[in-house]
């Protein structure tokens, strides 16, 4: 448990978030398919993305884990077995908290000639994995829910010969159409996987650098189409992962809240597909500028952010939906409670998917942002918040869930009296120096 309060100065000074973890996970897995040496700067040790690379040392990858002694970087490196390299497992494979972990490897596994096991904790074994079960099915793979409950553990047979498909996702995944492209690198034919709204495209990006034949394009629909074409060796590369803008957002935010603060976050992420949050506060009038912008390869830039006061349209309303939700949704709790201190009502729906999340995240968000004096209720697909109201310290639940530990943590900046936030462990889920970075800031 820890302890935090409203601080008495604004937030001044520069601020290093780790690496994306997303990004970070993806350079494990294609690493290890690809041939020769990967090596990895920036990459995010958290409990995730560990749990990647023991995932992936059971299957026959030697991984290395330097620390260069010039400047302390640490530095992964993948040796690399090829497409068809990886060993069977003389275990189950445990993936801990890893969403990205659990459905990415899924699609991995289903092209390998051995059966696989594929588990996580108790969080992973409620979260839906129908939704690569039933591609991954469509492409001639054996894989199955151990328990007939659509979640993990999942069964993998080996020995199946896969065949390319046309998928239209009903939503925008990237994890679902990266576990299906994975899959299509083994497949006969061409892989398309159609979703509603691009959802972040790190594989494509990556997988293209590692010399597979991937692109993005719109459809004549409208909607937004990964194509794949199996047969291109993987070759391996260098990987300078920028920092996550998930968990950049946390600053961000902090900067925004407190009266006077000026923060320059640094080497960030900006991936379109990742970024909606810096374009719809920028239309709540937040203060942020983008500076240092390099958009080769991942685009990354510093983020400046100064105090700012957040307002609505001429309505005094804002709503946040629809194409923008895929782009930014790990970041909608922490825009949920800068939503409770904006001069508006927000509305924030079609994001049902916040429903299975490492908890409801609709909602725990409602629950503890209610606790706190907040005025927002729950939708179907998101919530409605009526800001303004003062918020008051609390005892916060984060449910095992790092992003409402940090949101949290954050909105206790704005709460009178003592915010108490328990189980403050998970966010080493993905940020493990969260607590410390914030405290040197207060």
């Amino acid at each position: 448990m820890i302890s935090l309060e409203k601080p008495s100065h604004p937030l001044k000074g520069d601020v290093f978030v780790p690496g994306d973890k997303s990004i970070s996970h993806r350079s494990i897995m294609f690493g290890a398919l690809a041939e020769g040496t990967t090596e990895i700067t920036g990459f995010l040790e958290s409990a995730d993305c560990l749990s990647t690379i023991d995932c992936f040392k059971k299957l026959g990858i030697i991984i290395d884990h330097t620390v260069k002694p010039t400047n302390g970087v640490p530095k992964i490196t993948v040796h690399g077995r090829g497409l068809h390299g990886l060993k069977a497992s003389a275990s189950t494979l445990y993936t801990g908290n890893s969403g990205t972990t659990t459905r990415l490897m899924s699609g991995i596994l289903v092209a390998q000639p051995f059966d696989s096991n594929i588990t996580g904790d108790s969080s992973i074994e409620k979260r839906p994995m129908s939704r690569i079960i039933k591609p991954l099915s469509q492409m001639g793979a054996d894989i199955s829910s151990v328990m007939g409950n659509d979640c993990a553990p999942l069964h993998i047979g080996g020995g199946c010969k896969l065949r390319g498909i046309n998928y239209r996702n009903p939503i925008a995944s990237a994890q679902v159409k990266s576990a299906i492209l994975l899959a299509g690198l083994y497949a006969d034919g061409e892989t398309v996987v159609y979703e509603p709204a691009l959802s972040r495209n790190h594989s494509e990006i990556m997988l293209a650098s590692f010399g597979a034949d991937v692109h993005n394009e719109i459809a004549r629909d409208g909607s937004a189409a990964a194509i794949l074409h199996p047969g291109m060796p993987l070759h391996g590369i260098k990987i300078n992962v920028p920092g996550d803008i998930s968990s950049a957002a946390y600053f961000i935010a902090a900067a925004l809240m407190v009266p006077g603060s000026e923060l320059l976050i640094r080497n960030v992420g900006v991936n379109k597909t990742r970024s909606g949050i810096l374009t719809v506060l920028k239309q709540m009038g937040a203060d942020i500028t983008l500076l240092n912008m390099n958009e080769s390869g991942e685009p990354r830039a510093d983020i400046l952010v100064k105090y700012s006061e957040l307002h609505g349209n001429q309505n005094n309303k804002f709503e946040i939906g629809g194409k923008d939700i895929p782009t930014m949704i790990d970041e909608l709790p922490m825009v949920a409670v800068l939503a409770a201190t904006a001069n508006c009502d927000t509305i924030i729906k079609d994001a049902a998917e916040l429903k299975v999340k490492e908890s409801d995240r609709i909602a725990t968000v409602v629950e503890n942002l209610t606790a706190m004096g907040a005025d927002i209720e729950a939708t179907d697909d998101g919530m409605i918040i009526h800001g303004g109201k003062p918020l008051h310290g609390a005892d916060i639940n984060t449910h095992n869930d790092h992003r409402l530990a940090m949101c949290f943590a954050i909105a206790a900046l704005s709460a009178d009296g003592i915010t108490r936030i328990l189980d403050d462990a998970c966010v080493g889920i993905s940020y493990p120096t969260f607590f410390t970075d914030l405290q040197r800031l207060l």
